[in-house]
């Protein structure tokens, strides 16, 4: 017997359309390059990404086709996002962070056509797009008045093309399976993978984060996502709050913790989205400078374990709950989520500072080196695999992936109910004496004295038990530790072949252009390094 339900395609244009329809009002607010707030509702986003997908197609942009980004978070990225993908093309969201050769080399990769540039991307713009024959325009996402003189030359205008179109475009129809976005991996460990998303992953990956056993979003809430829409789709939050009504905040490049908490004390921000570096920077901020996060409630964390000591602090100093998330580029975002359930206290942080639950739709398995299947005992560690309805079956111009699951390169467990537990990425782990030492609970213990602002662990050489710690911190602003001190801290809380051989003060630590430590760069650094003798 066939269903007799209305076939409709999961198209990403239908989250826009529902927003400008029924949460017409609701803001979303942007920094600008200048400082200021602009603000517009979601019907003026509809009608705007509307008038952007018509100026597309007279520039010829065919759907297939790729145009891509150089851009932060704000609201004409967020009219792309829509209008791109909502006309059948697909939008590449390159990485103004990373550098200009792998940017370069992801454009030439995902056959980009056009481009679509950031005042603050105009350097690495002129950069390369001569070296872009392919290219067929580069659009600078700004105002007449904000045009760079003599730059670019050729450069059109965006604002200047949305007001040459009325918005009476009619979205197309097509396969859910169709292309939308294409995001590549932060290449540090070689060149950048690119990650073809379909309209029906983007839409079930932010079905899965408004969700309550995900972010928890609704009508009521005022989001604020510094995770960069350049990476993982902004972990899908223009497509979740378009799709709940919540107002969202962008914080467009001013990262600094002054400009973040006026925007949550001036918006009202309930929930903030971001890597750890992100809220420890906060943290710091008022431990210096006093104050609060009022009206902030929670924050979803990712991309980094957020370290214990951080989490403790949100909750116990300003009511702060964190919703703990596990995802990666190849996954469309969230996979896993620590959300308390039943009995589960706010404070346990013992549970709190897992990586949580698979989301419905997907599915983890841990296996050993040789590729078997390891038991859920919270003990047998090995490197995680994934599948599921929003996980990529492989990358762009290479092989699918194996049996069909995703290797995550990270090292973990899974408890008997199913919860994640991380120890490691897999090039991180440290091996000592036939034993593994996680980087991650040696960094996060390091973060929980008040003296440390952050910390970094990498593997160093050793004669007998082939490799052995060596801790790399920060310290807090103004604060006083020495190796001796530390060391003796550490020793309170890890196991003692755990502790790290040496621990070494620096000024700043390298992160990636996602925010993450560098480990690549702390062993480059580090490369002659050589652990002091014992005694």
């Amino acid at each position: 017997m066939r269903a007799l339900m209305q076939d409709r395609p999961l198209l990403l244009a239908g989250l826009i359309e529902h927003a400008g329809r029924y949460h017409a009002a609701t803001e979303i607010v942007s920094r600008q390059a200048d400082g200021s707030l602009h603000r517009q509702g979601y019907a003026a986003t509809a009608s705007r990404a509307r008038r952007l997908a018509r100026a597309l197609g007279r520039l010829g942009l065919r759907p297939g086709e790729t145009a891509g980004s150089l851009a932060f978070n704000h609201f004409r990225h967020v009219e792309l996002f829509y209008a791109v993908s909502g006309s059948g093309a697909v939008l590449h969201t390159a990485n103004p962070r990373l550098p200009p050769e792998q940017v370069l080399y992801t454009m030439q990769h995902a056959e980009d056509r056009l481009l679509f540039v950031d005042l603050h991307c105009l350097d690495l713009a002129e950069a390369l797009w001569l070296k872009l024959p392919a290219l067929r325009g580069v659009v600078v996402m700004a105002t007449r008045g904000e045009m760079p003189a003599d730059r670019l030359p050729g450069a059109l205008c965006c604002e200047e093309l949305l007001a040459a179109e009325d918005d009476g475009y009619d979205w197309p129809s097509f396969d859910e399976n169709a292309a939308s976005v294409i995001c590549y991996t932060s290449g540090t460990t070689g060149q950048p993978k690119g990650v073809v998303y379909s309209h029906r992953a983007s839409m079930l990956q932010a079905y899965s984060i408004a969700s309550n056993n995900g972010f928890a979003l609704s009508a009521q809430d005022c989001a604020l996502p510094v995770a960069s829409m350049y990476h993982v789709n902004g972990w899908s939050m223009p497509y979740a709050a378009a799709m709940v009504g919540c107002k969202l905040v962008l914080p467009g490049r001013q990262l600094e913790a002054p400009a973040l908490l006026d925007l949550i004390r001036g918006e009202g921000v309930g929930i903030a989205l971001g890597v750890p570096t992100i809220f420890l920077s906060l943290l710091e901020h008022l431990r210096l400078n006093g104050g609060d996060l009022k009206p902030l409630a929670r924050i979803a964390c990712g991309g980094a374990a957020p370290p214990r000591a951080m989490m403790e602090q949100l909750w116990r100093e300003h009511g702060v709950r964190t919703i703990h998330a596990w995802g990666m580029t190849e996954t469309t975002g969230g996979v896993t989520f620590f959300l308390p359930r039943g009995n589960d206290r706010l404070d346990d942080f013992d549970l709190i500072e897992l990586q949580g639950r698979p989301a419905y739709g997907t599915e983890l398995a841990i296996v050993d080196e040789a590729g078997r299947l390891l038991p859920w005992d919270g003990k047998s560690v090995g490197e995680v695999r994934a599948r599921g309805n929003f996980i990529a079956a492989g990358y762009r111009g290479l092989p699918a992936f194996a049996d069909g699951w995703l290797p995550t390169g990270d090292v973990g467990c899974l408890t008997p109910d199913g919860t994640l537990k991380l120890t490691d990425r897999a090039k991180d782990v440290i091996k000592s004496g036939g034993e593994w030492i996680s980087s991650i609970a040696l960094e996060n213990a390091a973060v929980g004295h008040p003296a440390v602002a952050e910390a970094g662990v990498i593997a160093v050489a050793h004669p007998k038990w082939q490799e052995r710690p060596l801790l790399v911190a920060v310290k807090a602003a103004g604060a006083q530790i020495d190796k001796a001190e530390l060391l003796a801290y550490l020793a309170q809380r890890m196991p003692h072949w755990w502790l790290p051989d040496d621990i070494v003060f620096v000024e700043a630590l390298p992160h990636t252009a996602t925010g993450k430590i560098q480990k690549s760069e702390l062993r480059r650094h580090f490369a002659a390094y050589r652990l002091p003798e014992p005694g």
